[in-house]
C-alpha cells in the first residue's frame, strides 16, 4: 500500500461522537488510506501520536473571511486552532458579486474595498482556485450583497425588476458553486427587505437542497417572529435553515433560550434546521447604538475616525470627550464594537442543544478584533469540556467536525474514515486551550500539535507552513473544477 505518511499510536476521536479508539492513519495524497494497524512501514515517515488525540479537521460553520482568504492565504488565525474548512458569505455579506466603491456598513467588515472587485461568484471563486488558501472554503452568498450590486437605494423594499436582476446573480452563483444563501436583514442595507421578498429573490434555491443561514431580523425582544420568519422562509425555497449565531440579546431577553431552542426542536420535526454558535458572552459588528444600550460593556474594535479608539470602552471614551451616547457615535461612526450583551448560561444551553455547530463569526480584518476569531474551538475544549463538562470530548469534537459536513452536505470529510481526505489536526486533550482574550485578542492557542488538510500540513504546532492545499467545495459534496 502506498503510504505518504502515517500518524501512529493516537487516540482516535472520529468526529461521529461514537467511543475513541487507538489506532495508526496512514494518508496517500489528499486521502486516508489505512486506519489500525499500520506496523513499521519502512520508509514511510511518521508522527508520533502518543499520548495525542487524533481528530478530524474543525469545519469553522460561521465566517467572514471571504476577502482573508485571498489576503492572507496562510489562515493562521484559524488553522492555529485546528480549523480546516470554513464557511463563508454569512449574514447577508459575501465578497461576491460585488464589484464597486462607495460600500455600506455592514459590507466593510469583511475588508478594504479593493476586495471587492469580482462582479460574479464564480470569478472569485476562480480567484481562490488559482490562489488557494491554506483551508478549504463553503462558499455562501449574501443577500445584502445582492441588494447593494443591484439597488441604488436599499432603503426600500426591491422593485420586480431588481428582483429579477438579484435572483440572475443568485442561479449564476448556485451554478458557480455557492451551496446556498445567508440572509442579514439585521443590518440597514437589508432590513426594508420584506418576507415576500426574500422568498421571490431565493427562488433559484428550490430544488437545490441549500442553505438559507439567517442573522436574524431581531435576536432581541422580537426573536420569536424573527425565528418563524426564517422557518417560513426555509420552506418555500425548500432549503435548510441555519440559524447564524443564536443568541438573546440584552438582559431582559435572558434564559429565554429555552423558549427558541424548543422553537427550534419542533421546527427541526417538520423541515432541515439547525444553528451555529461561539462560546463567548459577547457579539461583535458595526457599531450600533441600539446594541450599545442594551450591552454591559462596548469595546471599539475599529473606528476610522478616531483609529485610536480601537481597544477602548465606548462608555470611557463617552465621559472623557464630555458627549452623549449619540455624540459619542456621531464622532467615532463608521466604526466597529465588541458587545457584551448575552447571558453565559444562554450560551452554554445553546452549546448543549444537538443540532448546534461551532462558528467563530469572527471579523479578521479589525484592527483590535473579538477573540474568537483566533480562538474559538480552543475556547470550546477548554470551557465547555474541560472547565464546565458540558460536553464530552466526543460530543465537541462533533459539533466541530460531523455535524457541519453532515449539514452542509460535505461528503469524504469531517469524520475520519478510510477514503475520505485527510483533514486532521493532532492535539493534547489535557492542555489544548485559546489564549486570545478580550484584552489581546491576537494571540496563538496552545495544544495544537499538528494540523494537514487534504493531506499536506499546514500547521506544525507553533506556525504555519508553506502549503496551500485548501479546496472550494462544492454542494453535495462535489468539488468544483
Amino acid at each position: 500500500m502506498q503510504m505518504d505518511f502515517v500518524v501512529k499510536g493516537a487516540r482516535i476521536i472520529d468526529g461521529s461522537g461514537g467511543a475513541p479508539y487507538h489506532a495508526d492513519v496512514a494518508v496517500a495524497g489528499e486521502r486516508i488510506v489505512r486506519i489500525g494497524d499500520v506496523g513499521s512501514a519502512p520508509g514511510v515517515p511518521w508522527v508520533d501520536g502518543r499520548c495525542q488525540v487524533l481528530v478530524p479537521g474543525f469545519i469553522d460553520s460561521h465566517t467572514h473571511d471571504d476577502g482573508y482568504l485571498l489576503a492572507h492565504p496562510d489562515m493562521t488565525p484559524k488553522v492555529s486552532q485546528g480549523v480546516t474548512t470554513v464557511v463563508t458569505g454569512n449574514c447577508g455579506v459575501s465578497l461576491a458579486p460585488l464589484a464597486r466603491s462607495g460600500l455600506p456598513q455592514p459590507l466593510d467588515l469583511l475588508g478594504p474595498p479593493e476586495l471587492f472587485r469580482f462582479s460574479t461568484f464564480r470569478q472569485w471563486l476562480d480567484a481562490l482556485r488559482a490562489s488557494p488558501p491554506a483551508v478549504n472554503v463553503v462558499p455562501l452568498v449574501g443577500h445584502t450583497t445582492l441588494r447593494v450590486s443591484v439597488m441604488d437605494d436599499t432603503g426600500r423594499e426591491a422593485g420586480d425588476a431588481e428582483r429579477s436582476a438579484m435572483r440572475s446573480l443568485l442561479a449564476e452563483a448556485l451554478d458557480a458553486g455557492a451551496f446556498g444563501v445567508s440572509t442579514g436583514t439585521f443590518y440597514p442595507p437589508a432590513a426594508a427587505a420584506t418576507t415576500e421578498e426574500i422568498i421571490d429573490v431565493c427562488g433559484p434555491l428550490r430544488g437545490r437542497g441549500g442553505i438559507y443561514a439567517t442573522h436574524l431580523r431581531d435576536e432581541a425582544d422580537h426573536i420569536v417572529p424573527a425565528i418563524e420568519e426564517a422557518l417560513e422562509i426555509g420552506r418555500a425555497v425548500d432549503a435548510r435553515v441555519v440559524f447564524s449565531h443564536h443568541k438573546l440579546a440584552g438582559e431582559k431577553n435572558h434564559g429565554r433560550s429555552r423558549e427558541t431552542l424548543d422553537m427550534i426542536s419542533r421546527a427541526a420535526a417538520r423541515q432541515p434546521v439547525c444553528l451555529d454558535c461561539h462560546p463567548y458572552p459577547a457579539t461583535s459588528t458595526m457599531l450600533r447604538l441600539d446594541r450599545v444600550r442594551i450591552a454591559s460593556r462596548c469595546m471599539i474594535t475599529w473606528s476610522k475616525a478616531w483609529p485610536e479608539a480601537a481597544g477602548r470602552d465606548f462608555n470611557d471614551l463617552k465621559n472623557e470627550w464630555g458627549l452623549d451616547d449619540q455624540a459619542a457615535f456621531d464622532r467615532l461612526t463608521p466604526a466597529g464594537a465588541i458587545y457584551f450583551l448575552m447571558d453565559q448560561e444562554d450560551v452554554c444551553r445553546i452549546f448543549q442543544h444537538p443540532l448546534t455547530m461551532v462558528g467563530s463569526d469572527g471579523l479578521p480584518f479589525d484592527p483590535h478584533p473579538h477573540p474568537r476569531q483566533w480562538g474559538t474551538f480552543t475556547n470550546v475544549l477548554r470551557t465547555m469540556v474541560r472547565e464546565r463538562r458540558l460536553l464530552s470530548i466526543e460530543e465537541a469534537i462533533h459539533r466541530m467536525t460531523g455535524l457541519a459536513a453532515r449539514q452542509y452536505g460535505l461528503a469524504d470529510r469531517g469524520v475520519l474514515r478510510e477514503g475520505h481526505y485527510a483533514d486532521m489536526v493532532l492535539l493534547d486533550p489535557e492542555t489544548v486551550t485559546d489564549m486570545a482574550t478580550f484584552e489581546k485578542p491576537i494571540q496563538l492557542s496552545r495544544g495544537i500539535g499538528a494540523v494537514w488538510v487534504n493531506g499536506q500540513q499546514v500547521w506544525d504546532g507553533e506556525k504555519a507552513g508553506g502549503a496551500r492545499p485548501g479546496k472550494v467545495l462544492g454542494p453535495a459534496g462535489v468539488d468544483k473544477p
